[in-house]
Formats: structure tokens, sequence, C-alpha cells
């Protein structure tokens, strides 16, 4: 078995054996890297960037394809390169959809997001596998951190791709925990920003009324400077609010359960106002509401599709069986059982304004069949509030995130507080810090070679 040590050794010896052919033998990682660096040494990083990649990327396989643009504007990204999930239009480059149907087919456009991120000086670096449709049928992506596990779905190539540290950010999509639970499981930090914020044009449908861009880099304070470079406001004064945990926890696997323990035990020692709050009935309403939300739009979006390929579309095709035979009326009792829930959170948010809850049900499953349980993502993927995965410290042993959530356009002080926390997390006690929490890119701890079983819920986007 290959490990993240043996994984990590190899990809040390093939990042010195790629120094740049001017002699700066510095190695931009980071997206806190790349945006501090001057553009001249950006552009020299980029030279030998691919061929790196590809270096790393031969365990993992991360990438779809691997073609390097030239930067096609000026701005805050200038010279600074990502990845795009393969579900996200780009122009010129492979765009198929995670599925052999669509082999070789090639974007004729940009999705919004992609124009935005080149408008800004962006390099697009290539395209990140992906779940079949973004949904469960697994891309042969590994995890980083230990390669027998899944990197987890349906953003499994972003996820890992920046967990490697082949690339600062990238880009995934969320309809119930596609980029969370990747983060988590990765050891990396994941945002699914609050719905709508970011415009979906270009990206594949799945289910319109949950369907979320997001994001991925190796800390909360390189989100700060991408959100910020992206030109959103980033500026939450004063010291971390009030924040709610979970209590009782839902349901998850005793390393998760152990993890997260600790953690609050550590935040609340460090002085930060923790309260317990029971979110038992709302997480488990939620939850299934997204899954019938989900099923009923996603058999709609997908029913002409898979009347032409039938069984081809793999997990997506009992997606559509099962979603057409679900009535209006249950699928329009879903979403006001969704609605009701909206009062009750924005309360909770007004005395707390963060919520605190895990990532995940557990550490990353060991194989690559299952992409994961999601329903510690999906109730607040359903809510459409914004949340952020920051890494856990956990030792040597595969990664577990910590999941803060917040009021709808409250992605400002979702971040600050991340920050905050993952510096009082890695003893550095400054805000905004930039320690790694659990082992993020190449040079954390967090990954080992212990193995997990399987998560018991649900694997859904």
């Amino acid at each position: 078995m290959i490990t993240r040590r043996s994984f990590l050794s190899g990809a040390a010896a093939a990042i010195a054996s790629y120094a740049s052919p001017r002699g700066d033998t510095r190695r931009l990682e980071t997206f806190t890297d790349w945006v501090r660096a001057p553009r001249t040494e950006r552009e020299r990083a980029l030279e030998t960037l691919a061929a790196r990649i590809r270096e790393l990327d031969a365990p993992v396989h991360a990438w779809v394809q691997i073609a390097p643009e030239k930067a096609t504007g000026r701005g805050a990204l200038d010279s600074i390169p990502f990845g795009v999930k393969d579900i996200i239009e780009t122009k010129g480059l492979a765009t198929e959809y995670g599925s052999p149907i669509y082999k070789g087919r090639i974007g004729a456009e940009d999705a919004a997001i992609v124009r935005d991120l080149r408008g800004r000086g962006g390099v697009v670096m290539g395209k990140t596998h992906t779940a079949a449709f973004a949904y469960r049928t697994p891309a042969p992506t590994r995890n980083p951190r230990d390669l027998a596990h899944t990197p987890g779905g349906s953003s499994s190539g972003s996820a890992a791709a920046v967990a490697a540290g082949m690339i600062p950010f990238a880009l995934g999509t969320q309809t119930g925990g596609s980029v969370l639970r990747p983060a988590s499981y990765c050891g990396v930090t994941g945002l699914k920003p609050t719905y709508g914020l970011v415009p979906l044009d270009g990206v594949l449908p799945f289910a319109k009324s949950l369907d979320t861009l997001g994001f991925f880099t190796h800390t909360a304070a390189d989100m700060i400077a991408l959100w910020d470079a992206m030109g959103r406001a980033t500026s939450a004064g004063g010291d971390v609010p009030p924040m709610a945990v979970a209590d009782p926890l839902p349901k998850v696997e005793a390393p998760m359960s152990a993890a997260f323990a600790r953690t609050i035990a550590r935040l609340r020692a460090a002085g930060l106002a923790i309260t317990g709050i029971d979110l038992g009935s709302m997480l488990g309403d939620l939850g299934a509401a997204n899954r019938t939300i989900m099923f009923y739009e996603g058999a709609r979006v997908h029913e002409q599709r898979y009347k032409q390929y039938g069984e081809r579309l793999e997990h997506m095709a009992a997606l559509v069986r099962d979603g057409l035979k679900i009535p209006v009326e249950t699928y329009d009792d879903a979403r006001r059982r969704a609605d009701r829930w909206r009062p009750r959170i924005a309360d909770v948010y007004k005395a707390t304004p963060i919520v605190l809850v895990p990532a995940a049900t557990g550490p990353a499953p060991l194989g690559l069949e299952s992409t994961g349980d999601s329903s510690m993502n999906s109730p607040w993927t359903t809510l459409g509030v914004p949340a952020i995965t920051i890494p856990m410290p956990v030792g040597d042993t595969l990664p577990l995130g910590l999941q803060l959530t917040a009021a709808h356009g409250d992605e400002a002080r979702l971040l600050r507080t991340a920050a905050r926390i993952e510096s009082l997390l890695n003893g550095s006690g400054g805000s905004g810090g930039s320690g790694r929490s659990g082992g993020s890119g190449g040079s954390g701890r967090s990954g080992g070679s212990r193995r997990s079983g399987e998560s018991g819920g649900s694997a859904v986007a």
C-alpha cells in the first residue's frame, strides 16, 4: 500500500527535480504563497508547474486534463493557477461530466465563474475529476493522505489536487456535501458560499434549488485571500462572535466524535463562547428534504439523458428512476419543510452567529467504491447558508474537518472566524493565522496509513 508518507517522499523528489530553469528553487504552493509572490516569480513558477503536477498526479489521478493556458487578464489573480471541476464548462478544454459517455467532449465556452477568474488574471491549469454527473459513481481519484482511501465526492479531483500541493486553489460544486466532505477527508479548507451568490451559468445542473459553487484552498487564511481577490467582502471587525455547537452531537463515527469533542474543549479553554444547542430534529428533517429535492429535480434534469443512455448513466440512472416516481406533492412538502426551518435557524444565528458541527461522519472510507456520507453537510446546503470546513488537529491519522456555518450572506464573518479558529488550533493564537491543522499540501502530519470503515449513510453529491 502506498501511504501518504511514501507519496510525499516521492513528491519531494519530484518537486526538487523541477526547479526553475532560472535558478529559483522556491516552491509556491498555497494561495497565500502565490498571491504574495511578485508577478515575475509567479510566471517562473508557472513554467514548470504542469510538469510537477503530472509527476505528483501519477498515484493520485486528480486530473482529467492538465493543459495550462496563458493568463488572459490582469488583476488580483494575475498568473495564479487553479483547477476546474469537470462539470464546469471551459472553452477548448475537456468537459466530460465524469462519464465515459462524454469522453473527448470539449467545452464550447467558459462558465461564468471561469470567465470571472480568468478576467482577474487567473490561469486555468486543467480539469479535475468528478464523480459522474456530480453524483455517486466515483472518479478514479485517490486520497493523497492515504491512497487506499477515497478523497470523497463529487469534487474529488479538486480536493485531492489542493491536498497534494499541486494547485493553490480549485473549483468544486455542492448539491449535498460535495465540497465540504472532500475537504474534510483530504485535510484542506472547503468553502460553500451562500446559495445563489456565485453564478452557476455554464455548470452542469443537478438540482437547481441546491446546486452551489465552492472553492478549495489549503487553509482558511488562504480562503480569505482568495475571497478578497475575487472582489468579495472579507472585513468583519471584532473578536470571534458567540458560537453554538450541536448538542447532542449528530450520529458520527468514534474518531470524529472524539476529535470534535477535543476541538470544542480546546476552543472553550481559549476563551471562546460556545453554547450547546439541540439541532437534531432540524438536521434530520433538512437532510431528508435534501434527498427528496435532489432526487425530484435531478431526475427531471437527467430524464432525457436517461432515455438516451439508460444504464450507462450508472448511479444516476437509479436516481432518475426513483426521482421520477416522487409525486409533486411530496416534492412541494419537502420544499415547505425546508422553508419552515429558515426562521428558526435565522433566530439561532442572531444569538450565535456561527454554528459548529462535524464536517463529515468520520474519516475517509477505505477504497474508492463509496464517496462518503453527506449527512453532516446536506442540511446546510438545503438552507442555502454559507459553510466552511477546516482541518482539526488529529495527529498522524486520516484528516477530520470542523464545519462552521453562518447566516445567509455572512461570508466575511464566517471566513474571519474560521481563520481565527484555525490559528488557535495551530497554537499561534493570532487572528487569521496561516498555520495548518491536520496537515495540508505537502507538509502536514495528518493522513498516515490508518484505515477507517465505510460510512454508514447515503453517498450523495
